[in-house]
């Protein structure tokens, strides 16, 4: 759930605030209709709080690790994104390379939880 939380206040940054959101991302904050795709970032942020946290509450172990680690994929495109974009800062990927290994770390213990049962 902690993690939902956190994906849920990333979410709602992208979300209310896009030149906090680029600076977390590392990309730059595009101006004007451009700033709709910082804002798309939120609302996947938010989407993924979200099933992330449905399923923690409602739903099978093995599907909650089933989903962390195909969101694994995310924050794999994003450390591409932004390294390719070559404007991150060296804290800015690791954040990326963080949450992906978080989402790992978590899935191999729910994993783990799993099989114990």
């Amino acid at each position: 759930m902690a993690l939902s939380i956190v994906f849920l206040c990333l979410g709602g940054l992208f979300i209310l605030s896009l030149a906090a959101g680029a600076a977390i991302f590392g990309l730059p904050a595009p101006s004007g209709v451009a700033g709709g795709y910082l804002r798309a970032i939120g609302f996947r942020d938010v989407a993924l709080a979200l099933y992330l946290g449905g399923l923690a509450w409602f739903s099978t172990r093995r599907a909650v690790c089933i989903v962390l680690a195909a969101s694994v994929f995310i924050p794999l495109c994003d450390v591409i994104l932004v390294w390719n974009a070559g404007s991150a800062a060296s804290w800015q990927v690791a954040l990326h390379v963080v949450s992906g290994a978080s989402l790992v770390l978590i899935a191999a213990w729910v994993f783990r939880l799993q099989i114990n049962v």
